[in-house]
């Protein structure tokens, strides 16, 4: 099986034309044929044609040949974006987004489109048109969301490598539930031309992937600005694995005590303070501070999220694109009738909310004051960071939960992002890595957040973690804690 080897080991062996790229697709969408695990809603039909062609070319970088899934909110030529959403079950766009043409100008192989919450709207993977993405630790068990299909194609060995996307936690918490690694990088630090928008001011692109290093390789090739996105930053773009493997004995670590609180589960604390207790025996500085408004997080992120939302998805309306009603006797009807039948429950539950905050008098009294103090959040993370490299704690305040759950409580899918929604708000890098296993054998994730553009040191602690735990990661190989 030559997609479990390391992507070195995968580069090594290309370069030596021992296997080809097509050799790489192949068992990628054997793979995906063999796990029914609704990790995908589209394979891309040219993939197999568009690895023959690179069959006997030269192979000119680490990621040469190597097959990637997409998660379906992000353009792609000629190959149907969705978005899990009957809205968009027809949508062939006719551009790749910025992310796209770089895997391209790469040579990688777009395997298909990933399985995700509805236009990002949700934490579990169930929201999905196209039905829920199944945990490959536990199909009894959600994945995460909303890039449920990324995390499990990697998490089972589908793929190597996925894109996700991340609006309060929408990379990191399915990394999580699934045992992979996932970064939620600096807003700007990739662009975001070709993400369909679920709120602008938090929405960035990720990759997701098996281990720490390959992560980072991905990164190297996704980040930069982009003319196309004003939002995208002018930062350098660093070479992220220089510091995997370099001394961390002089990184000094805050400890939110609001990460370890009561609200999380005992089990998950219990995890996240092993590996506090190895970093301190490595000499690094570990303090338990608090951060000021972090308790504030989930309802500054539903008044900013929602409103953003309603705004972005008035474009869905049945008539330039999207789904449109066959039942309807004037425009008013249209309009309505198309978006009651395109958006799913969840969604149009947002859109409402967000019409709410954003109309009349409610823009100030919740849409702007939620600004202000997301800036005062902000400020408080800019405070830390001035002390400390990084700040730790759990991903999510426990591990993967049975299907279902949400429908019973629809608070759940905010509550969920309890821990990573903060990131967002502040624009910080942040990274959730597997730490272990509870007593059901699932998956615990830590995350690590670093300072704006600093997801180098962010890879940097996470490798030394990675390496001196050494667990086994693979859903059908075996635990090994």
């Amino acid at each position: 099986m030559n997609l479990n080897k390391s992507i070195k080991e995968i580069n090594e062996l290309l370069k030596k034309k021992v296997i080809k790229p097509s050799d790489l697709v192949k068992e990628a969408l054997e793979n995906i044929k063999k796990n029914n695990l609704n990790a995908f809603i589209t394979i891309n039909e040219n993939a197999l044609e568009e690895a023959y062609q690179l069959d006997d070319k030269p192979v000119d970088n680490i990621l040469f040949g190597i097959p990637i899934a997409i998660k379906d909110n992000i353009v792609t030529k000629d190959i149907k974006t969705s978005c899990a959403s009957l809205m968009l079950d027809n949508f062939i766009p006719i551009y790749d987004a910025t992310v796209i043409k770089k895997i391209k100008e790469k040579n990688m192989i777009i395997i298909g489109k990933t399985n995700m919450d509805e236009f990002a709207m949700g934490s579990s993977g169930e929201t999905s048109y196209y039905k829920p993405t199944l945990n490959p630790w536990n199909e009894n068990k959600v994945p995460g969301g909303s890039s449920s299909g990324s995390a499990c194609c990697v998490s089972s060995r589908m793929v190597p490598l996925a894109l996700g996307s991340d609006t309060g936690g929408s990379i990191r918490q399915p990394a999580s539930f699934c045992g992979v690694v996932g970064l939620k990088p600096t807003y700007g630090r990739i662009s975001r031309y070709g993400l369909i928008a679920f709120a602008s001011s938090l929405d960035v692109i990720g990759p997701i992937t098996r281990n720490v290093y390959e992560n980072a390789l991905l990164l190297n090739i996704l980040a930069g600005h982009d003319d196309n996105d004003y939002t995208s930053s002018f930062e350098d773009v660093l070479d992220y694995t220089s510091l995997i493997g370099k001394d961390v004995k002089n990184l000094k670590i805050a400890v939110p005590n609001y990460y370890m609180s009561e609200v999380i589960d005992e089990g998950v604390r219990n995890k996240v303070k092993e590996v506090l207790d190895i970093l301190k025996k490595e000499g690094l500085q570990v303090d338990y501070i608090d951060i000021p408004y972090l308790e504030y997080s989930i309802p500054l992120y539903q008044v900013i999220a929602l409103g953003e939302c309603s705004s972005n998805l008035a474009r869905f309306d049945g008539i330039k694109y999207g789904h449109q009603t066959s039942n309807y006797t004037d425009i008013t009807s249209l309009y309505k009738r198309s978006r009651q039948e395109g958006f799913g429950d969840e969604v149009k539950r947002r859109i409402m909310i967000g019409s709410y905050v954003l109309s009349g008098k409610n823009a100030d009294i919740y849409y702007h004051k939620a600004l202000c103090l997301r800036k005062q959040l902000t400020n408080s993370f800019e405070d830390v960071f001035k002390k400390y490299d990084l700040i730790i704690g759990p991903t999510n305040t426990n591990v993967a939960y049975d299907f279902n759950k949400i429908s019973s409580d629809v608070l759940k899918s905010f509550y969920d992002d309890l821990l990573t929604n903060p990131v967002n708000l502040a624009g910080l890098p942040s990274l959730s890595l597997p730490i272990g296993f509870n007593v059901e054998k699932l998956p615990i994730g830590m995350q690590i957040i670093g300072n704006y553009y600093k997801e180098d040191v962010i890879y940097q602690l996470a490798s030394f973690i990675e390496d001196k735990l050494k667990l086994n990661l693979d859903p059908k190989g075996g635990i090994k804690c």
